[in-house]
């Protein structure tokens, strides 16, 4: 009786005491294909687990399950224990590993209710045979057949493996497996509808043109895939999810777009008074203006028009309008009016007419005409500021947008390659036209923007700009030159500070996204600007490279998206940085 009940309480006792043990070491032996540290992670134990009753089956559970899935279903546990440390509570765990030879793939017979769409694949599940059962490797076969399938107009399909069959050749002494495979195509899809949900202005058929759509074109997961990226191009809409397809009761397929319009009239500015230096001289006003109309009655039409004040005697004033897909067809028409006041030197007035052609969702070419005309301003002194000229402008354009969203990407590109050539007449004034002066001047531009953005991390973009200008020919008169500084070029330095007939500018943004189009950025500009030496004009050369640093913030709101950035120049104290405020431009 005394020794049943030891008996008893040693059995209660053992239970308690493995509880209390916990694993110090895992010990793995007798293995050849695989590293001790990818068993040791397979059987997903550390050191401090507590030991518990099954523990060594539980590990070779999941160690030959792992195993299987790399293609060896063969393996062998034997031996494996536990060494119990006599003066700790500490355990040491042995696990005997033998691999075995893995299981080769022989044969795959695959069948389907569709042999004429089964047909392609067959090629391409043979090059398994021969291959280890790999589970990975066969289910990207099975993704891939399945992408391929939803893109020729099969989305349903489903690939099923109905058995494997495990053997063991003793003439070679391998294992090997025969896959049978089932492919269900399900009901061949087309598009036959596009059905729009959410907007409460902008037409369906806006919509619908900017998809590319043909009615009754085969289902293709790849570009539906693509829609939101083109939709968001209209930066009409919230950011747009993938849209939705189903069959209806008729066996019509039916494409269902969720958009949330966005405000797209702005109206916004910025209205200053400068007081006067001193008793001599009156205050003025300064100032920015601008009004969009980017979706007029929900057509896409857009027109916009700005003013700025730039100080006393320096103002621009710029319309735009836009007709989208004229008569139909993929072609766009432009057309605007921009002048420059430029302090008491001149007035410039540019008139554009463009047409631009949408060739494909990511390329587009275009051609424009322009007819400028520059008039110096009238001085009381006789001194020589800018020749009155006209000019006839003739140019082409090439474009390429991948980004994801243009209002604020997170991937994509964004190409901007611009030729045009000009013949401009001097027309006066006379008392500044010599027998040397060129009264026919032709002057040719250059310009490349080359835009980058890489998501690394998420919510994390590094955006890179890059845009380079160049003016050619036998002279240049201050109307013709490019302008570098500010918001748009170069952070840190004054609006349009500094002038050439070659400049380019480099901008670097690491961006934190706080939601989809606001973010917080550090930047880093550099720019250069040439201005060549003009011996007739007494005008040196000058030339300077700059650089601009600081952070920022770009935020939507309902005006648009609002953007803010302190900028210092190199070599400046912190009390000499300049704030920046932009409204990105949406036309």
């Amino acid at each position: 009786m005394i020794h049943l009940i030891k008996y008893f309480l040693l059995t209660l006792a053992i239970p308690f005491l493995l509880y209390s043990q916990v694993i110090d070491v895992l010990e793995i032996n007798g293995n050849s294909t695989f590293s001790d540290s990818e068993i040791e992670s397979w059987a997903g134990i550390g050191k401090g687990t507590r030991l518990y009753s099954g523990i060594l089956d539980t590990l070779e559970s999941r160690i030959a399950y792992n195993l299987s899935l790399n293609g060896y279903f063969n393996p062998e546990f034997s031996g494996s224990n536990m060494e119990f440390y006599s003066d700790s509570q500490q355990v040491k765990v042995i696990m005997y590993v033998d691999e075995g030879g893995p299981s080769y793939i022989r044969n795959v017979v695959v069948t389907s209710n569709d042999s004429l769409c089964l047909k392609p694949f067959i090629p391409i599940f043979k090059f398994l045979q021969g291959q280890i059962l790999d589970q990975t490797v066969i289910k990207d076969y099975i993704n891939d057949a399945l992408t391929k399938l939803e893109n020729t107009g099969n989305p349903f399909a489903v690939f099923t493996i109905s058995t494997i069959h495990f053997y063991y050749d003793s003439t070679d002494e391998n294992h090997y497996a025969d896959i049978y495979l089932n492919l269900e195509t399900g009901l061949t899809s087309n598009i036959d509808k596009v059905e729009v949900q959410g907007s409460s202005s902008t037409k369906d058929y806006v919509i619908v043109r900017e998809l590319r759509i043909e009615p009754g074109e085969p289902y293709s997961q790849e570009k539906i895939e693509e829609f939101p990226k083109r939709l968001n191009r209209l930066r009409f809409f919230e950011p747009v999810s993938t849209p939705q397809f189903y069959v209806d009761s008729d066996n019509k397929g039916v494409l269902v777009v969720n958009i949330k319009d966005r405000q797209t009239n702005n109206f916004d500015g910025i209205i200053g008074y400068i007081p006067p230096a001193g008793d001599v001289e009156s205050g003025y006003i300064t100032g920015l203006l601008n009004v969009s109309l980017r979706n007029l009655f929900g057509t896409g039409r857009a027109a916009a028009f700005r003013w700025r004040k730039i100080d006393r005697y320096s103002q621009e004033l710029e319309f735009k309008y836009l007709e989208p897909w004229l008569f139909s067809f993929p072609l766009n028409l432009n057309a605007g009016f921009f002048q420059r006041q430029q302090d008491t030197t001149y007035v410039q007035r540019t008139l554009t007419g463009g047409l631009e052609y949408l060739a494909t969702e990511d390329v587009s070419a275009a051609v424009f005409i322009t007819s400028q005309s520059t008039i110096p301003t009238v001085r009381e002194d006789t001194v020589f500021t800018v020749y009155n000229s006209t000019a006839f402008t003739t140019g082409v354009n090439l474009k390429i947008d991948t980004r994801d969203d243009p209002l604020a990407p997170t991937s994509g590109i964004f190409f901007n390659n611009f030729y045009d050539f000009s013949q401009k007449r001097i027309n006066g004034p006379q008392e500044f036209i010599t027998p040397e002066t060129p009264t026919e001047i032709n002057l040719q531009r250059f310009e490349v923007t080359l835009a980058l953005f890489y998501q690394f991390f998420q919510r994390q973009v590094l955006a890179f700009k890059i845009n380079g200008r160049e003016l050619r020919g036998p002279f240049f008169e201050e109307s013709d030159l490019y302008w570098l500084g500010g918001t748009q070029t170069l952070r840190g330095y004054r609006e349009d500070q500094f002038r050439g007939n070659r400049v380019f500018w480099i901008n670097l943004e690491y961006r934190l996204f706080l939601a989809r189009r606001t973010y917080t950025y550090l930047f880093l500009d550099n720019g250069y600007y040439l201005r060549n030496a003009e011996e007739r004009a007494n005008i040196p050369k000058q030339e300077g490279y700059k650089i601009g640093y600081g952070f920022g913030l770009n935020l939507e709101t309902a005006i648009g998206i609002l953007g803010v950035s302190f900028a210092l120049a190199k070599g400046n104290s912190f009390s000499d940085g300049l704030i920046h405020f932009d409204i990105l431009n949406e036309f």
